[in-house]
């Protein structure tokens, strides 16, 4: 439960829309327009509000919505902020593939008209109740979001991304802290006993101060690299101070090639974004957007009726990465 506003985070990655007003009657909604902002209808913006409504109800149940994430604000109210302020960043993303001439070719259109018939025809009649939406809509979200995947595309694609595997290295490593140098010498003459299990001797030293985990290059200290990033398999490191606490640290594998490799494309995404982020940052501040609409103040996700869907942006990515 405590990690509900990383996830959102995470979530509200992946989507784009804006603005409307429900009023509901025996589970399904009665729309009322608020008229367009920013360039979104309200069925636009209905589309996905409820699909990522749905998304977190379907995991946590109605309950999250009035649960406090921090300063007595109830998760509806950040959930909606922060959609709010992502469609302002799609949006200002759309102008800035307008200023760089970004346009969709004829292939790319006819897809996301399949996707968007296709993501349409599942909706239940609840589904449309809720959002408002016809298939317009959906393919007008789609497109938005598609051109801001393409924009970052065409602005990041001369960054060099080859990340080194020494860069994106992981190891896995057992490690012990203890409170005093003594204590850590004492316990490296235990533990570097052939034979001896690191683990569960390490646990019945000190319980609370044994780990197993991954380490990778730059997460840790420059002192603790230095200890361990030159152990091989099995070896056990001398004892180090790092911070407040003494280290003795064991290599179970000096190269985890898959951790690394994971590793290795999230970095390489990290910098894309940082290429990217440096562009767009500026362009904002020149071409400021605000989100207007009455939907923020009334828009009630407790009362979203039967509506179920909660793929808008998973279909994307499986359609889309499949052409």
């Amino acid at each position: 439960m405590r990690n509900w506003k990383k996830t959102a985070a995470v979530i509200l990655l992946v989507f784009a829309a804006v603005s409307g007003v429900l009023f509901f009657k025996n589970g399904f909604s009665v729309r009322k327009e608020t008229g367009d902002t920013s360039g979104f209808s309200d069925a636009q913006t209905m589309l996905i509000i409820t699909t990522e409504a749905n998304r977190y109800k379907t995991v946590y149940t109605d309950q999250i919505w009035q649960v406090e994430v921090g300063d007595g604000q109830s998760f509806q109210t950040y959930l909606l902020e922060q959609i709010r302020t992502f469609l302002k960043e799609i949006k200002i993303m759309n102008l800035l593939a307008d200023e760089r001439g970004i346009q969709l070719t004829g292939q790319e259109k006819e897809q996301l008209r399949q996707l968007s018939s296709e993501f349409y025809q599942s909706l239940t009649e609840a589904d449309r109740a809720c959002t408002g939406a016809g298939e317009e809509d959906v393919y007008v979200m789609y497109e938005a979001y598609h051109r801001a995947n393409r924009l970052v595309d065409e602005v990041t694609k001369n960054v060099d991304l080859e990340i080194s595997d020494s860069e994106a290295r992981v190891m896995k490593v057992q490690e012990l802290c203890l409170e005093s140098e003594e204590s850590a010498r004492e316990a490296f003459e235990q533990l570097s006993e052939e034979g001896t299990d690191f683990a569960s001797a390490a646990r019945a030293i000190r319980e609370e101060g044994y780990t197993e985990q991954p380490v990778g290059r730059g997460e840790r200290s420059a002192a603790y690299e230095d200890a361990v990033f030159s152990l091989e398999d099995g070896q056990l490191s001398q004892p180090f101070a790092d911070g407040d606490g003494w280290y003795l640290v064991k290599c179970v594998d000096s190269y985890d090639e898959d951790a690394t490799l994971e590793r290795k494309e999230r970095l390489a995404l990290q910098r894309k974004n940082q290429a990217f982020q440096r562009i767009y940052s500026a362009f904002a501040q020149e071409h400021p957007v605000e989100i207007q609409g009455s939907i923020w103040e009334t828009v009630d996700l407790t009362e979203m009726g039967q509506s179920a869907t909660t793929d808008f942006f998973e279909r994307y990515q499986e359609y889309m990465n499949q052409k």
